[in-house]
């Protein structure tokens, strides 16, 4: 068993995030997790992400607060406890549209993997 406290997980930077404080939860350096790893995102009110897609799957659960999600042509407002599923080369945009920080668990697979040509 390997305990992780909110004071120990890293700070990182994901590029195209404006807005947005990350840690990481598990995985990579914080514990020898084989499945994937999860950040913790702090998206602060105006804040958000590109519109971007990325060759792997991504699981996104609000713990707090309220996330505009949206792929090009259609938002979902998610409040906590939904989650959203996103496919291999799916793009995604976040943005906190409130007035309050919203809390948001990202879990992903390690390595990408090269898509199909379409």
């Amino acid at each position: 068993m390997k305990v992780i406290r909110y004071t120990q997980m890293p700070r990182y930077e994901a590029a195209h995030h404006d807005g947005m404080h990350c840690r990481r939860v598990q995985g990579y350096e914080v514990s020898p997790a084989q499945l994937g790893w999860q950040g913790l995102s702090w998206l602060l009110p105006g804040g958000r992400t590109s519109l971007a897609s990325s060759t792997v799957e991504k699981l996104y659960l609000v713990l707090a607060g309220e996330v505009t999600i949206g792929d090009g042509s259609e938002e979902a407002v998610l409040r906590p406890y939904d989650s959203c599923y996103l496919a291999p080369g799916e793009s995604r945009q976040l943005r906190n549209d409130s007035a309050l920080p919203a809390a948001i668990l990202l879990t992903m697979p390690y390595e990408a993997r090269v898509l199909p040509d379409e």
